[in-house]
C-alpha cells in the first residue's frame, strides 16, 4: 500500500503518475533506505523539510542506488499536489532544491504550454547547484537544468514525455514569442549605437559648416600657416640682417653727428689760434 498511487489521482499522458519514472528505476526506488525510511507518509507540507535536507539533483549513482531527489520526485508523483502548491514550491526562491525539484514534476506532468511558461522564466536564475550521477558530484546552474528539461530528451536518467516544440507553437498561435534577456540587452546596444552614430553625423555636419573667415591662412610661399605662425613670420622678417643694420644706423641721433663735426672744427680753430705771432713770422719768411 506505501508504494500505490493516491486515490483520485488523474492520469498523465495516458498512465499512471509513478509509471512516468522507467519501472528499473522505479523498483530500485522502492527498495532503498531512504524510500522505505523517510518518504513514508509524506504529505505536499512535510515533504517540504525533506527537500530542505537535499544536496544535490540527480538520478542514480554508484551502484545504481536511487538519489533522494529521484526519491522525492517519485513521492510527488505518487500524492500528486494541486498546481497552487506546485507553484509555490516555485516561488521559493530561498530553496533551490526545491524549486528544481518542482521544476522537474511540473516538466514530467503538464502540458506544454504550462510548461514554457511555466519554467521559462526561471532560466534567469543563475545559482549553483551540485548534480550527482554515475561519476560522482558535479556543479552545474538552475538556468541549465531548465534548459535541459526544456530541451533535452533525457534528465536525471529519466526518458522525460515528450512535448510540442515552441516553434510549432508559436506558429499556431498558442503561445506567444520568447521574451529573452540576451535578446534585449543586444536590441538595447543596437539602439545605443544608432543614438551614437545620429550623434556623430550631426557633429560632424557642424564641423563642415565652419565659416571661411576660419580657413587657414596661406603664406606668400604657398604653405597652409595659422594666425599665430603669419605672426612669426612677420617678426622673422623683421629680424633680417639688412634690416638690424639699417635700424643700427637709423639709431645714431643727427645731434649727435654734428656734435662730432662741431667738436672736429673746434679742435682745428684751437689748434689755429694757439701759434704765437712770432711764429707765424718765421713760417712766412
Amino acid at each position: 500500500m506505501a508504494n500505490t498511487t493516491v486515490r483520485g489521482a488523474i492520469s498523465i499522458h495516458g498512465k499512471n503518475p509513478q509509471h512516468l519514472v522507467e519501472a528499473v528505476i522505479r523498483n530500485r526506488i522502492y527498495e532503498s533506505g531512504y524510500w522505505k525510511e523517510h518518504c513514508f507518509a509524506l504529505t505536499a507540507e512535510t515533504l517540504i523539510d525533506k527537500t530542505l535536507e537535499v544536496n544535490a539533483i540527480g538520478g542514480v549513482y554508484g551502484n545504481n542506488k536511487p538519489t533522494e531527489f529521484m526519491c522525492l520526485l517519485l513521492k510527488l508523483l505518487q500524492i500528486q499536489p494541486e498546481k497552487e502548491i506546485l507553484l509555490e514550491y516555485l516561488q521559493a526562491d530561498e530553496f533551490k532544491y526545491l524549486r528544481a525539484l518542482a521544476a522537474m514534476y511540473v516538466r514530467m506532468t503538464f502540458q506544454a504550454v504550462e510548461v514554457y511558461e511555466i519554467l521559462e522564466p526561471l532560466l534567469k536564475d543563475y545559482r549553483k547547484i551540485r548534480k550527482r550521477d554515475m561519476g560522482g558530484f558535479s556543479l552545474t546552474y538552475m538556468d541549465e537544468f531548465v534548459d535541459e528539461l526544456l530541451n533535452e530528451e533525457r534528465v536525471c536518467d529519466i526518458i522525460l514525455p515528450r512535448i510540442t516544440k515552441r516553434d510549432v507553437l508559436e506558429d499556431t498561435g498558442e503561445i506567444g514569442p520568447r521574451k529573452s534577456r540576451l535578446l534585449d540587452a543586444m536590441e538595447g546596444k543596437e539602439e545605443d549605437e544608432r543614438e551614437r552614430s545620429r550623434s556623430g553625423s550631426r557633429g560632424s555636419s557642424r564641423t563642415r559648416s565652419v565659416s571661411p573667415d576660419r580657413s587657414p591662412k596661406r603664406s606668400r610661399s604657398g604653405s597652409v600657416a595659422s594666425d599665430a605662425g603669419s605672426r612669426y613670420l612677420s617678426r622673422s622678417r623683421s629680424r633680417s640682417p639688412a634690416l638690424s643694420y639699417r635700424s643700427r644706423t637709423r639709431s645714431i641721433s643727427p645731434d649727435r653727428l654734428n656734435g662730432n663735426e662741431n667738436n672736429g672744427s673746434s679742435r682745428y680753430r684751437s689748434r689755429s689760434r694757439s701759434i704765437s705771432p712770432d711764429r707765424m713770422e718765421t713760417m712766412t719768411d
